[in-house]
Formats: structure tokens, C-alpha cells, sequence
């Protein structure tokens, strides 16, 4: 009887796995959380890095981009994909793209070795060490690219490296849409 007992637990657990492996298969795995498409960024504020310490500035994230369309990158300096897409986020720099960094869960000193080590594309960084604004954000992991217009809306979002070109052109196409005229303005 004990025998039976002890196959029991075995049991369930390749239960569980073959429900795992059936959800697995079912899911679509190009369908991203986008949850925050449409809506305001969040006004969550960080300080920005001075040379390798936090602050003493602060800002939030809806300032960021200073009424202008901005792309926001969420990276890490131990982040292996984040290297990756380093070379097409300085492209975006010297296309005069605004990138705005969130150095999300790292070091301020690893933050700015890895920006004096690869260079630095962004117009500014934020340091957001213990992860809040990637909760207020709702980021699954580095990197995570939201392309944010002129209101401080968010209009596309993009999970993973910044490596596909047409990615890249698909946030950039989207903050450079001309906005929406007013319901007032349609009649004219």
C-alpha cells in the first residue's frame, strides 16, 4: 500500500505536465500582453543616472519625452539580448530617433560600464533599481520597447531585442503618425 503512495505524487506531477506541455502547444506565441497600447505611459518617476549614481534629478516617464514622441527601452546591463539590439538603438540615435532608457534591476556602476563600453544611445536614462516602473509598465523581461507619441500615449509596443528591421520600423512609423484630428474637427 505504501508503494502506491509513494506513485501517487509521480502521478499527479506528469498530470501536470502534460496539461503544461497541452497549454503549450495551444498557445499563440506571437500574441504579446499589450495592455498598455492605447493607454497614458505611466507617470512613474525615477531618478536619472548622473555619470554611475542615481540622480540627483528626478523624472517621470510621461516628462521624459518633453511633449515630444518618444521611443522608451527598458534594458539591463547583465541582459545578453539587450547587447544585441544595442547597435540598432544607437542607429536610432544618429537617425535622431529619442530613446529614452530605463535600466531596469541593475547597478548604476554596471549600467553606466555597459553605456561607456557599447556607447550611449539614449537621451537620457532613467534608473528604476527595484523594478517599478517594469510593474507599471507591465514588462514580462529585458528589453522592452514602447513607442510613446507626443500626448504621452502608448502606441506600440515591441517584447524582445530591437533586431528585426521592420520592427524597428514599425515603432518609429508609430510615433511618427500625424495625430488624430478632434471629434470637433472632423465636421470642418
Amino acid at each position: 500500500m505504501s508503494r502506491w503512495l509513494s506513485i501517487v505524487p509521480l502521478i499527479v506531477l506528469v498530470a501536470l505536465a502534460a496539461l503544461f506541455i497541452g497549454w503549450s502547444l495551444k498557445r499563440d506565441p506571437s500574441i504579446k500582453p499589450d495592455a498598455i497600447v492605447g493607454q497614458p505611459i505611466p507617470e512613474t518617476v525615477l531618478p536619472m543616472l548622473t555619470g554611475d549614481q542615481p540622480g540627483p534629478g528626478h523624472l517621470d516617464l510621461k516628462t521624459a519625452g518633453v511633449g515630444k514622441p518618444m521611443l522608451v527601452n527598458v534594458f539591463a546591463s547583465w541582459c545578453a539580448p539587450c547587447r544585441a539590439e544595442h547597435p540598432n538603438l544607437m542607429a536610432l540615435k544618429a537617425r535622431g530617433v529619442a530613446v529614452v532608457g530605463v535600466a531596469w534591476k541593475d547597478d548604476p556602476v554596471a549600467t553606466r560600464a555597459f553605456l561607456d563600453e557599447l556607447g550611449d544611445p539614449y537621451a537620457m536614462v532613467l534608473v528604476d533599481r527595484d523594478g517599478r516602473a517594469g510593474l507599471d509598465l507591465g514588462i514580462s523581461g529585458a528589453p522592452e520597447t514602447f513607442a510613446v507619441n507626443a500626448m504621452g500615449v502608448v502606441v506600440a509596443k515591441s517584447s524582445g531585442p530591437l533586431i528585426d528591421p521592420a520592427e524597428i520600423e514599425r515603432l518609429v512609423q508609430a510615433i511618427q503618425a500625424p495625430p488624430r484630428p478632434l471629434p470637433t474637427e472632423r465636421g470642418r
